[in-house]
């Protein structure tokens, strides 16, 4: 089988949640002996081979063409969904899309009489209710929808020594509107409990995309430049002892899945996405509530709260395997290129 990815920007130059849980589903499906594509829009340079997944840079918009005649399958991501979607009408060629959050405009392709979905990809369950509840508000028929967690592989995000001695946020983006809702990673937030807990060493990762608010003020906050998702463990997660994720949305937060696998525990503002991942080994806490926040720092700083919020997250950590969800993806793949299968 062929399969061709239709992609603005990829890894590990982009490292974005979403482009780390496309790599892992693109991966799976090479791992199966597949033949795997990736065409960028928005990343030029040379091409490379990533884990069995052959990258193509742009040159041109139209560098697509010249791909589309051998695909069994094509993979819409992101921005790129609309155009994806109108060339497998065309081209009669079977179209997954990976379904990444709950906005508006995420959802118009299966709606749009020149697209074509034959199957849909969503990261977790609360989204899968959410597309089949506004499909039903329109009397519009749901394509297969398959669920594919974003998770991570348990051997490479395994703890490593480290100092283990710093408070940490992945992504320091600002509250902002865009991507049909207000969108922050809670920089802010980061910045307050940095103020107010002048004896705590905080860590801030700059984000893949957006803007990011950098402080240089604070003796006891560190910025580190955007970092691939392939050296998080050892440049981040060994530094870290809990991380934060007062994000405003977050439809999983593969990061916070991330630390968990190192036991880090995971202090949270309650998206349905992130209650969902965390489970029980969440802690959650308000994003507007800064006092709740302070609070929830300092009980783990209690070497016996620490020990058992640790312990949560290891055993929540088990729970998130990601062989079944990719085994559940590839299958799903394979049926829709069979069936879409035309002679050529």
């Amino acid at each position: 089988m062929r399969v061709l990815a239709l992609v603005h920007r990829y890894v590990p130059e982009h490292c974005a949640g979403a482009e780390t849980m496309l790599h892992s589903m693109l991966r799976a499906l090479a791992g199966r002996g597949h033949h795997v594509t990736a065409v960028l829009s928005a990343q030029a340079g040379h091409p490379y081979e990533l884990d069995g997944v052959r990258v193509v840079p742009m040159k041109t918009q139209k560098d697509i063409f010249s791909h589309l005649g051998d695909a069994d399958v094509l993979v819409s991501h992101l921005m790129n969904t609309p155009r994806t979607t109108f060339l497998g009408n065309w081209n009669q060629i079977p179209v997954a899309l990976i379904h990444h959050n709950t906005f508006e405009p995420a959802k118009r392709a299966l709606l749009t009489p020149q697209a074509r979905v034959d199957l849909v990809a969503v990261n977790s369950q609360h989204m899968a209710d959410d597309l089949a509840g506004w499909l039903a508000d329109r009397v519009a028929a749901a394509p297969p929808t398959v669920i594919v967690r974003p998770l991570a592989d348990p051997v490479e995000y395994a703890a490593v020594d480290g100092p283990h001695d710093r408070v940490t946020l992945v992504n320091l983006r600002p509250m902002e509107t865009g991507g049909g809702g207000e969108m922050g990673k809670g920089a802010e937030l980061f910045w307050t409990l940095a103020e107010r807990m002048p004896k705590t060493k905080f860590l801030g990762v700059k984000g893949a995309y957006g803007s990011q608010m950098v402080r240089d003020d604070l003796p006891n906050a560190e910025v580190l430049e955007h970092v691939p998702a392939a050296q998080m463990r050892d440049l981040v997660f060994a530094r870290t002892r809990v991380l934060l994720v007062p994000s405003s949305y977050e439809s999983w937060g593969r990061v916070a899945t991330e630390a968990l696998h190192s036991g880090i525990p995971v202090i949270a503002h309650p998206t349905d996405g992130l209650r969902e991942n965390l489970g029980d080994a969440g802690i959650f806490v308000d994003r507007e509530d800064s006092d709740g926040w302070v609070k929830a720092l300092r009980k783990l700083a209690n070497p016996n709260a620490y020990k058992a919020a640790s312990k949560r997250a290891l055993a929540r950590a088990a729970e998130l395997s990601p062989d079944d969800d990719m085994a559940r993806w590839c299958d799903a793949v394979e049926q829709v290129a069979e069936r879409g299968r035309v002679p050529r």
